[in-house]
């Protein structure tokens, strides 16, 4: 196998699991933000834009 191909193939999974952590992180925090939001609207009495 060339150098080459291995220097690209280091640099694809690295911006692959970089690009696989980033949506995960968004697909959990996104909900629980407004989940939270909505408890502590419901529960205090927080308005939602604070």
């Amino acid at each position: 196998m060339d150098n080459m191909n291995i220097g690209i193939l280091l640099v694809m999974l690295i911006g692959g699991a970089a690009g696989i952590f980033s949506t995960a992180f968004l697909v959990v925090s996104l909900p629980a933000t407004i989940v939270w939001k909505v408890y502590r609207r419901v529960v205090k009495g927080i308005p939602l834009t604070m």
